[in-house]
């Protein structure tokens, strides 16, 4: 038996210029981090007693004797990527619900390839992770999706991801006192609206509209560095959750579909409250809200957003891991 765990990931800055479409053009980056939510892969050889071959439990349990009737379309991808015919039993649980913003279809698909080489006795670098969880979602999938999701889930930690015109990926770990990442820490909020939806829906009109624009992903761009060279100075943090803002209002022009009326409401009282940015986390349209509140202002925000639900985080750097295996 093999378990898999793999973090989900907050992008802060520089979302939307991660698309292939963009990069390998002007190429791209992100600052993000992985904290300490997950998407678990329990598998093992299912032996050759029963009448399906392969089970597969999630929010449903599949029973199938071919990997093509498979419904769930990531794990018939990558069992057919990985050609597994024996016979095999998954099971998927996750911290956080699926569609919400927080890279899960990524961790899903990292765990799973992660989980399935360690079942074949092999050990899975963080690069051969990252690109193989790309060309499975943006090749075979044919998701319209960026490359960020799988690369921070992959490799964990707080990092500037760089994407450059080649493809090329490069990860970034971002150096900070320890005092100064509590402090970042003890200043985020996140809560979930209750609203999912799929990400490469509300990213495929984010695409449609990359070349009209071009102006507002070059300043989003460059925001991953300003924010980097905040945390990196004696500079009043607050001025993180300002550009954090900034950011956002941003983001939001970049589709109609990124927010909507009651997305706009929950920022709007969020910011009444005391809080000072934030951002809906993901491609937009609904999942989790990140926001960035003084800690003597936290309570009066819970009490704004009280029919939300608020969940506490830190961050975490061990990235995909197998945790158990026997």
């Amino acid at each position: 038996m093999i378990i898999s765990r793999t973090p989900f990931r907050i992008s802060f800055f520089g979302g939307g210029t991660d698309y292939p479409e963009w990069y390998l053009r002007e190429g791209g980056a992100v600052l993000s981090t992985t904290f300490d939510k997950y998407f678990y892969i329990n598998c093992r050889s299912l032996p050759p007693f029963f009448e399906h071959k392969y089970r597969i439990a999630y929010s449903k349990i599949e029973n199938t004797k071919e990997i093509k009737d498979i419904e769930h379309p990531a794990i018939q991808a990558v069992l057919r990527r990985y050609n597994f015919n024996t016979g095999i039993e998954l099971s998927c649980v996750s911290d956080l619900p699926a569609r919400s913003g927080l890279g899960s279809s990524s961790a899903l698909i990292v765990g799973l390839i992660n989980a399935l080489n360690a079942l074949d006795g092999r050990v899975s670098s963080k690069n051969f992770l990252t690109n193989e969880a790309i060309g499975i979602e943006q090749n075979i999938l044919k998701e319209t999706v960026g490359s960020q999701d799988q690369t921070a889930c992959a490799h964990g930690g707080f990092n500037k991801i760089s994407f450059l015109n080649d493809g090329g990926i490069t990860v970034s770990p971002i150096i900070l006192k320890q005092d100064r990442k509590a402090e970042l820490n003890d200043h985020l909020m996140l809560f979930f609206t209750g609203f999912s939806r799929f990400a490469s829906d509300v990213a495929k009109s984010q695409v449609a509209n990359i070349k009209r624009n071009k102006e507002e992903l070059i300043r989003m761009l460059q925001m991953v560095d300003e924010a980097i060279a905040i945390l990196n100075s004696d500079q009043d943090i607050r001025d993180f959750g300002k550009l954090l803002d900034y950011s956002w209002q941003t983001k939001r022009t970049l589709s109609d579909q990124i927010t909507n009326s009651e997305v706009d409401k929950l920022y709007q009282n969020a910011l009444k409250a005391g809080a000072i940015g934030g951002k809906l986390l993901g491609a937009g349209g609904g999942g989790f809200l990140l926001l960035f509140v003084q800690p003597e202002n936290q309570q009066a925000v819970k009490r704004a957003l009280k029919h939300l639900v608020h969940v506490p985080f830190t961050f975490e750097t061990s990235g995909s891991q197998i945790i158990y295996f026997n």
